[in-house]
């Protein structure tokens, strides 16, 4: 296989997957993992794709933040994964901040009836599932309403987490990278997400493996700053021993 063809071919696996690893392309290619680097180089000069750790992303989805609706059909076995051992992370009896997102969705949708808890959130989705839940005493941050998340942001919502104080907050995110934390596209989203780090005694982040090696535009947190990280198996064993070796706990759901 000639080199552009190669290069087409992982083209075409980046935006069927959403991202393309280097291992898994050798193999798949019958090429050392060397010709696989070389590739990726190549792509990213022309503008295609961008290198990440371990692997590369197509460029276009970096460039367009994704609908709460449509990241919810995404890595849903995945996500309802993440969600249900973030479970064992509920305080007793206790109070929790809900990121918006599909991930921390799953959480809201994964509370047991039983459940005793009083639930913070900006997430009018989470806050539709919640409403009736018999256990929760639900706390609504309000702001103004960004359609494509679904979460409340600006003034009226960093105000809000000003005043408050819980045991754990479950965070989103769209990136998290060893060098640059977690990321953001958008500016008032990422200072509500700071804000709900700060308001909490344990921050958990919750993310699928997908958005390991992201970076955008607005950081909101630094590793250092983060308790623990739940994701899934998708993530390798080195990278998620550096993730710890900057701060946080990491676990594979």
């Amino acid at each position: 296989m000639y080199a552009p063809e190669r290069q087409q071919r992982i083209m075409d696996e980046a935006r069927r997957a959403g991202r393309v690893e280097v291992g898994a392309l050798a193999e798949l290619l019958g090429v050392a993992a060397e010709t696989v680097r070389r590739d990726l180089t190549a792509l990213e000069r022309r503008g295609t794709l961008r290198r990440v750790h371990g692997g590369a992303i197509p460029v276009e989805r970096l460039e367009l933040e994704p609908t709460l609706a449509a990241r919810s059909t995404r890595l849903t076995t995945q996500k309802r994964a993440i969600a249900a051992r973030a479970l064992e992370e509920l305080p007793a009896e206790g109070t929790i901040l809900l990121d918006s997102g599909s991930t921390t969705q799953a959480i809201a949708e994964l509370l047991p009836p039983d459940v005793d808890l009083t639930v913070l959130t900006n997430s009018f989705t989470a806050a539709a599932v919640l409403a009736s839940h018999p256990g929760v005493r639900l706390y609504l941050i309000g702001g103004r309403v960004r359609g494509r998340t679904g979460a409340a942001v600006g003034d009226w919502a960093t105000a809000a987490l000003e005043g408050v104080y819980v045991d754990v907050a479950f965070l989103g995110t769209n990136g998290l990278s060893l060098t640059h934390g977690l990321t953001t596209p958008d500016q008032a989203e990422a200072a509500v997400k700071h804000a709900m780090a700060v308001a909490a005694r344990r921050a958990v982040v919750v993310t699928d493996s997908t958005k390991v090696g992201q970076t955008h535009l607005h950081r909101f947190a630094a590793l250092a700053d983060l308790d623990l990280v739940i994701t899934d198996a998708g993530l390798d064993e080195e990278t998620a021993a550096e993730i710890e070796q900057a701060g946080p706990e990491v676990y594979r759901a």
